[in-house]
């Protein structure tokens, strides 16, 4: 028996069992970014941009996409989620600006939420870009990673120094 638990005996992926794992409270919080223009930055602070409310409809989207994780990662399960939260803070850099996008996802159940606190994060800033795109397609994203997560048989995991 292979002692990576996402192989069957085989050497085949798989998805890991986990009904044996206790039922925690588990957290998750990853961070995104893309990097844009002036221009972009300035249309999204003053709600200007043709699609309408940028950080609105990326909010959603990153809590659409959460929720949705399992469905597009194929070894992820499908978990009952007990909160989502976005938020967003402005860097100025050099003549470009960077969107931090914070995201947060929750649960009380069996697996950890790593995967749909990264794919809220991830899909955040797609919409931004898709939002964004016809103004200016060089728009850079990332990097995208998970900052901590609490919960779980492996405990508690917290990024120490800064991601580049």
């Amino acid at each position: 028996m292979s002692e990576f638990t996402h192989f069957n005996e085989e050497g085949r992926a798989k998805m890991v069992d986990v009904s044996d794992k206790p039922e925690t409270v588990r957290t998750a919080l990853a961070q995104s970014s893309i990097r844009l223009n002036k221009e972009i930055y300035e249309k999204i602070t003053n709600q200007t941009m043709k699609k309408g409310d940028v950080l609105a409809v990326a909010q959603v989207a990153a809590v659409m996409a959460s929720k949705k994780t399992w469905d597009i990662i194929p070894m992820c399960h499908p978990i009952p989620l007990t909160g989502i939260d976005l938020s967003f803070s402005w860097e100025p850099k050099e003549e470009d600006y960077i969107l931090h996008i914070y995201s947060t996802v929750k649960t009380k159940g069996n697996t950890g939420v790593e995967m749909e606190a990264l794919t809220a994060a991830s899909v955040c800033a797609l919409t931004v870009y898709d939002m964004c795109k016809a103004v200016d397609k060089g728009m850079i994203i990332g990097p995208t990673y998970l900052v901590e997560k609490t919960g779980g048989k492996n405990g508690d995991f917290k990024r120490i120094g800064e991601v580049e």
